[in-house]
């Protein structure tokens, strides 16, 4: 059984850090290259639609981690997994006071109604998203090494 939570918990953890690194390294920079309003109309879209999916991955890769790190207190590699659960909340509590502020924000905005520093806004989301990034992928790579 626990061989089993420690695969879903990988994976499911690895499917959200490749949808993140997806939306940091090719779909903004898609969307920064189309002509005129299409990219800021492109990212609110996205912003909707990953704002409303994200927080139940989030919390779902947390509380798999940590089912993970207390059934597994007691066995090679609990330490990664306490490790990489913590990373996780702090990738929860980036996303709470620095991106979803803004993310509520750019989802709403159109060419008629987006304030006129929006580029510096995306610009910041983008910044703060590439640490988030990092984290995750920290630990993801936790994860992926207590199972070996």
């Amino acid at each position: 059984m626990l061989d089993t939570l420690e695969v879903l918990t990988t994976v499911v953890t690895g499917v959200m850090v490749g949808v993140e690194f997806s939306v940091a390294f090719v779909m903004n920079p898609i969307f920064n290259a189309l002509p005129q309003d299409s990219g800021q109309l492109g990212r609110a879209h996205g912003g909707r639609m990953l704002g409303a999916m994200m927080p139940f991955w989030y919390i779902g890769s947390l509380v798999l981690v940590a089912v993970w790190a207390a059934a597994g207190r007691h066995h090679h590699g609990a330490g990664l997994v306490v490790t990489a659960g913590a990373l996780l909340i702090l990738s929860v509590i980036m996303s709470i006071l620095l991106l979803v502020p803004i993310n509520n924000q750019s989802k709403t905005w159109t060419p008629e109604n987006r304030p006129e520093d929006w580029k510096e806004q995306t610009n910041r989301w983008d910044r703060y998203h590439y640490i988030r990034v990092a984290v995750i992928t920290a630990a993801f790579a936790l994860l992926a090494a207590a199972l070996t």
